[in-house]
């Protein structure tokens, strides 16, 4: 038994009430939700919203909920287990300029259930990474459920491996000497090519 159905943690629909005294109150987790996650252009939500997008684009199930600390972020229906980062040029805050374009790619110990602890050496555990760019640079138009404001860069992990050794971030320059920016119409197939045996 893993810890989700340890805690019996289950998709929640929105409709659970807060509860005091064993009354149901009038506010809801919907209204939880709106009020936590409603920015979707900040930088932590942000990052959520692009795992759902991939999510959705590679048909993960998302019937099973996100795990935060997990080696990475999702696994396809054959297997394939994403890694997928994010950036944007535009931030909720008051800019002076556009946010510099870099993608977080270090190494982790992941926790291995079979020994109880993490691993001794740093790796990382996706076969794919999938680099989301929210490419807007207009706050007045910006809208991240607009997928043709995104663009899309995917490589295997091998491929990042072999360019990037050790390396903690990963410039858009660097990456687009990699790989190839492509829409999200075009992530199921290229995720596809690249993880051909």
């Amino acid at each position: 038994m893993n810890l989700k159905e340890k805690l019996h943690l289950t998709c929640k629909t929105g409709n659970e009430h807060f509860i005091s005294n064993e009354n149901h109150l009038s506010f809801n987790l919907l209204d939880f939700w709106r009020w936590s996650s409603s920015d979707i252009l900040s930088n932590a939500t942000r990052g959520i919203l692009a795992e759902f997008i991939v999510s959705k684009a590679l048909n993960a199930d998302i019937n099973q909920i996100r795990t935060e600390w997990d080696p990475y972020d999702l696994t396809t229906p054959e297997g394939v287990k994403v890694e997928v980062k994010s950036s944007a040029y535009l931030q909720t805050w008051d800019q002076t300029e556009h946010s510099k374009i870099s993608f977080g790619v270090r190494q982790a110990k992941p926790y291995g259930t079979e020994i109880g602890k993490r691993v001794e050496i740093a790796i990382r555990s996706a076969d794919i990474y999938i680099f989301c760019l929210l490419n807007h640079l207009d706050k007045s138009t910006v809208n991240p459920l607009n997928l043709n404001q995104w663009e899309f860069y995917v490589c295997s992990t091998e491929e990042l491996n072999n360019y990037v050794k050790d390396q903690k971030t990963l410039s858009l320059n660097a990456l687009k000497k990699l790989t190839s920016s492509i829409k999200y119409e075009e992530l199921q197939n290229q995720v596809n090519n690249r993880t051909k045996p």
